[in-house]
């Protein structure tokens, strides 16, 4: 199973967040560091998952609406893939 902690404490910009989602999911090379990109490669993901985001309102402050937008997408992918579960603390 993989495990992905996203902790607004720690993220301070997209890039960050970008980072830290490639590593700690494996994604492949050709994963684009975007919202879309993401979409694709954990719809596809075969393999348990668990996506948890901490310290969510100060994810808000630092990322502002693409905080939400990531949000979004990670309930879309959970919806769609039963492979993936996301939680927000």
């Amino acid at each position: 199973m993989y495990l992905c902690v996203l902790d607004g404490e720690k993220i301070t910009d997209r890039e960050m967040l970008h980072d830290i989602l490639a590593e700690q999911l494996a994604l492949p090379e050709w994963y684009g560091r975007n919202l879309d990109a993401l979409y694709d490669c954990l719809t596809e993901r075969r393999e348990a998952t668990e996506i948890r985001i901490l310290q969510k309102s100060v994810l808000e402050e630092r990322l502002g609406g693409y905080a939400k937008a990531l949000e979004n997408v990670l309930s879309a992918i959970a919806g769609e893939n039963p492979e993936i579960s996301v939680l927000v603390q």
